[in-house]
């Protein structure tokens, strides 16, 4: 087996995939280690084309099944995409306080079962910590990210319409999908009563026109995408970016290897590899590489680091600042408001589009206003649809009635939901527990976080707005909602191994590279050095290719 490489990725998700694809392309022998087992596009995708009638228990899991499945079943898995989540009796962790970590591990990783949201941030988003005095500066602003945003999106295609809109710079997009009349009704009515908010469509790494890198072509509007698309008409690394560095003949791919740690050589001040324990045989092996990607997601990749120990770092590698595992965020949702529609019974819609709507940041834009208790801001993920033809159960009726019953679909209502940016905060921290270790030797990761008075009050704001918004659109029956959903639950946890200006406070370097150790790279939610408003993927994937670009570059003048 070869254990030498030019570089080494670390995780097969949106930043690996990208990571591998990028690297290979440029012509470096990568080798990708995987943590979960092998999935292939189409021929691992067992649930791609059952119907409900197929599924055993109607698509629900049993509770014997859910047993293994523990805090995976917060996010509400089914029978449909169960086998692309954890099994937390398998992956588990530990939760001081409330914390949701969803993870998906096999080759894809969560890029398999995402939402495809994809929003690009803007120097709003870039300068805010700088603006508000909170934590530390971005050291990158948009124009700089603003290249590699356009180079990473024509090629994973994403669906949307232009606004023209300062606090959300428009993609190269494709074209979007179509509001229902429901939602185009809303459309009008914002634009009618507010002079700072607008309606869209949500913008998806989703293809609606043509095909893109070979395996992917145009979406059918099936809606099961969690499943895995035989189409590829979402973007996965499984039916993208690992095809497109397979073809390159570069590419070498472990699944079933967990990194343990990163080698590092005190007098080359380099890493020189990983060490890795094979999941099925327990191995452990040393594989070596002239420079290292981090791409298992935030907690991860950070665990990593935290476990990579040696005398130059007793606390981790690269943690000279300290701030290694602290500062988490995600975006916090769960809450807003739905409502009814009478009017419209003689209109439906035609598919299944697997996309809602979209209202952009509309608060605090260019900085804190007067007339807000709160700084930052959110936005609103949403839909409208139609019921389904289950109340014909309690018609009591037979015969004819029964059947003109049947034949008639439910009635419209419409809902919203806040997403809401999330501060970094020190203490809110993850940490290894060197008392408890796994089968493969490794501690397992507690956390220790919760959104604080800001996020609280944020979404006091944003519950009242979407209820405000339902009503002078002619909504009946407007409800406010809220789940309380712990931090975690938006499935966007990063943070922990922050980018910065100064090596005294931050981990990371403009490029993503560790401050102390050049030839490490950190390219998934752990680098962010606030949450923003916007799903963060996009802004992985464009870090991730300009990362790579910024390594070979280095590499090749010797400078790593």
């Amino acid at each position: 087996m070869n254990k030498n490489f030019d570089a080494i990725v670390v995780g097969s998700g949106i930043s690996g995939g990208w990571a591998a694809k990028e690297l290979c392309e440029k012509g470096l022998k990568t080798l990708v280690l995987e943590r979960g087992r092998m999935v292939k596009h189409i021929e691992d995708y067992p649930t791609m084309n059952l119907d409900p009638w197929d599924v055993k228990h109607g698509g629900r899991t049993t509770q014997e099944e859910l047993k293994n499945y523990n805090k995976q079943k917060r996010w509400g898995i089914h029978e449909g995409n169960r086998h692309f989540y954890n099994k937390d009796s398998e992956y588990d962790y530990d939760e001081i306080k409330p914390f949701d970590w969803i993870r998906g591990t096999q080759v894809g990783g969560r890029s398999l079962i995402w939402g495809r949201q994809t929003y690009r941030w803007s120097d709003d988003d870039f300068e805010a910590n700088l603006r508000d005095g909170i934590a530390v500066d971005w050291p990158v602003r948009y124009k700089e990210i603003a290249p590699w945003y356009s180079y990473v999106e024509k090629f994973i295609g994403i669906s949307g319409e232009a606004l023209n809109l300062a606090q959300l710079p428009d993609s190269e997009f494709l074209p979007p999908m179509e509001l229902n009349c429901v939602e185009k009704e809303l459309q009008s009515s914002i634009a009618k009563n507010y002079r700072d908010r607008i309606l869209t469509v949500g913008r998806v790494a989703h293809i609606t026109e043509g095909t893109k890198s070979g395996l992917r072509t145009a979406c059918q509007y099936r809606n099961r995408c969690d499943r895995g698309c035989p189409y590829g008409a979402y973007f996965s690394s499984n039916s993208s970016t690992i095809p497109v560095a397979e073809k390159t003949g570069k590419l070498t791919l472990h699944p079933n290897s967990v990194v343990s740690e990163v080698i590092y050589n005190k007098d080359k001040k380099k890493a020189t590899g990983v060490r890795v324990v094979n999941t099925i045989t327990k191995k452990i092996s040393e594989f070596k590489a002239k420079i290292i990607f981090l791409c298992a997601s935030s907690m991860a990749s950070t665990a990593i680091l935290m476990n990579s120990k040696s005398d130059r770092f007793p606390n981790g590698l690269g943690n000279d600042s300290g701030e290694l595992g602290h500062n988490i965020m995600d975006h916090q949702l769960g809450s807003g408001a739905s409502g009814k529609y009478e009017d419209f019974q003689d209109r439906y819609y035609y598919g299944r589009r697997p996309n809602g709507f979209y209202i952009p940041r509309f608060r605090n834009i260019g900085g804190k206003s007067k007339n807000f208790d709160f700084i930052r801001g959110y936005g609103y993920q949403g839909g409208a649809s139609r019921g389904d033809w289950s109340k014909a159960i309690k018609e009591l009726s037979y015969g004819s009635d029964l059947k003109n019953a049947i034949l008639k679909p439910g009635d419209w209502s419409i809902g919203m939901g806040g997403f809401g940016e999330v501060l970094p905060y020190h203490e809110n921290r993850m940490f290894l527990d060197y008392n408890k270790i796994d089968s493969y030797g490794l501690p397992k990761i507690v956390f220790d976080a919760e959104f604080k008075e800001n996020e609280k009050r944020m979404k006091a704001d944003w519950k009242i707005q979407a209820a405000e918004m339902l009503e002078n659109a002619g909504c009946k029956d407007v409800t406010i909602n809220d789940s309380n959903a712990p931090i975690g639950k938006g499935i966007h946890e990063m943070g922990t191994a922050r980018m910065g200006h100064n090596p005294k406070t931050s981990i990371l370097n403009k490029y993503n590279q560790i401050h102390s150790v050049k030839n490490v790279f950190v390219t998934d939610g752990a680098f962010m050095t606030s949450s923003g408003t916007q799903n963060p993927s996009l802004t992985y994937m464009a870090f991730t290719a300009r990362a790579v670009d910024h390594a070979v570059l280095e590499l090749k003048k010797l400078n790593i």
